[in-house]
């Protein structure tokens, strides 16, 4: 029943996603944070049953991008020791079962460099008067990294917690 127990925690994770996409039917894009890789692999899960044509983004800082490289190479890197990020929250290693559901829906995972991170946790804060932690707001920067490929595209943007010290505001 390991199967049964793995769909079913990250269904759980998946659940920010069916809420988004209850809202907004017809994304083309949705976007999503990977540390561990349950949230994205539960919103991938999600995202592929409700809106199979759609991209599915895993966004991850450079300084701990074991998701992209094991995507990349087909085979699970390990994690980034000693790594430092202010996406603390990122820093785990991806998991064997959720590499595998990153892999079966076909996720690509965008790296962001910490500048980018912390802009976009700014802007969540200066400009939509929200807080967001860093870890969420690689989503906002991995958007951005591509932006020119997303042109008239509807995205939805999976923003998980707002866990912070403001330490990264110096």
């Amino acid at each position: 029943m390991p199967c049964a127990r793995l769909f079913s925690r990250n269904a759980a994770l998946g659940t920010a996603a069916l809420e988004l996409l209850e809202d907004v039917p017809d994304l083309d894009v949705v976007l999503a944070p990977v540390g561990g890789g349950g949230l994205c692999a539960g919103t991938a899960v999600v995202v592929r049953a409700l809106r199979p044509g759609a991209w599915m983004l895993g966004a991850e800082p450079k300084a701990v991008d074991d998701a992209a490289r094991s995507l990349a190479s087909g085979v699970r890197q390990p994690r980034v020791d000693g790594a430092k990020s202010w996406a603390d929250g990122l820093m785990t290693g991806l998991g064997e079962p959720n590499f595998r559901l990153l892999q079966q829906h076909k996720v690509r995972i965008v790296t962001v460099d910490e500048t980018a991170i912390v802009a976009a946790a700014r802007f969540f804060l200066q400009r939509m008067k929200i807080v967001v932690e860093p870890s969420a707001a690689t989503v906002l920067a991995a958007l951005r990294a591509i932006a020119p490929e997303l042109c008239s595209k509807r995205i939805g943007m999976i923003l998980s917690g707002g866990n912070t010290d403001f330490a990264w505001l110096d």
